[in-house]
């Protein structure tokens, strides 16, 4: 195991060592966006973008606070504003200069922690 997984990565059935951060191919990322239907794509191709919206701030918060303890686990940041019960979020990796496997695994990870809010 990891030293860096924990059993948050665990429960959303993540590991460390399970993505990659090289750029996507648009086919592979094509595949991959099948899971992610309210993502959307940036014209440029590099970066995925998504507006949550919470019933309240504090739901809001509650849903940064795992995205923030995850992204710390992952070593893979978002780029994100809040305002009152809005979230909006932009996930890319700037190693690769596009969108890899950890920005894919983290807008799941997103999706699925923003139905815990």
């Amino acid at each position: 195991q990891h030293k860096r997984e924990g059993p948050m990565l665990r429960t959303i059935g993540l590991s460390c060592r399970s993505f990659s951060g090289k750029a996507l191919s648009r086919k592979d990322l094509a595949m991959k966006m099948g899971n992610l239907k309210t993502w959307e794509i940036t014209n440029d191709g590099k970066a995925l973008r998504k507006h949550f919206e919470f019933k309240t701030f504090n739901h809001a918060w509650a849903f940064m606070s795992r995205t923030a303890l995850l992204a710390e686990k992952m070593d893979h940041h978002p780029e994100w504003s809040n305002v009152y019960n809005m979230v909006e979020v932009s996930l890319t990796t700037h190693d690769s200069n596009g969108i890899s496997e950890k920005d894919i695994k983290m807008a799941e990870a997103m999706d699925s922690f923003s139905l815990q809010s």
